[in-house]
């Protein structure tokens, strides 16, 4: 885990004593964290949020157990019947769908992903990529500028290419990160 990208996330969250919202999130990769336990298990207790984007519900009933025991939050990518089986929230792809109780995150790439998000309630919004990322490999990141512009407004999250490094480029208001190789 970059322990850059964890200082940064204790700060954030200390300026926002009352935001519930975890401030780092990992994001499951079938292909670049196939067995996400151990990265899940890692994380710092309290402070994180887990978006669950595999389809192995016996996986999934791992990590939010492990979640649960951290007091870390868990939302299910996409699938509304699973979530509700692992009493976990829900992450909308691209703002597509509507919040049903519980936490409601969700991704978008763009102004209009961005606005149906908002429109679908959900609390959190993670606008991709900041920067450039192996998930998304040669695809151009929005960039700090356009991101911070996209972002004002609030409950916008930034994911792409975080790290410690680049975590510290981001404006002061951005209130929550994702990543995977980071928390690897």
């Amino acid at each position: 885990m970059d322990a850059r990208l964890l200082s940064w996330a204790r700060a954030v969250k200390a300026r926002q004593r009352t935001q519930g919202l975890p401030v780092l999130w990992l994001f499951t990769d079938p292909q670049r964290l196939p067995n996400p336990r151990q990265a899940v298990a890692a994380l710092p207790r309290g402070l994180c949020g887990v978006v669950f984007r595999h389809d192995d519900a016996a996986l999934g009933q791992d990590l939010a157990r492990i979640c649960r025991a951290r007091r870390n939050a868990l939302v299910v990518a996409g699938n509304w019947r699973l979530a509700a089986a692992l009493r976990a929230g829900v992450h909308l792809r691209r703002g597509m769908g509507a919040g049903r109780g519980g936490l409601v995150t969700s991704s978008a790439h763009n102004r209009e992903e961005l606005a149906r998000a908002r429109r679908s309630g959900a609390a959190l919004i993670f606008l991709s990529p900041v920067f450039a990322t192996a998930s998304h490999a040669g695809a151009p990141g929005l960039g700090v500028t356009r991101w911070a512009a996209l972002a004002r407004g609030g409950k916008v999250a930034a994911l792409g290419g975080i790290d410690g490094a680049t975590v510290r480029r981001l404006p002061r208001y951005c209130r929550a990160v994702g990543a995977i190789g980071a928390l690897m």
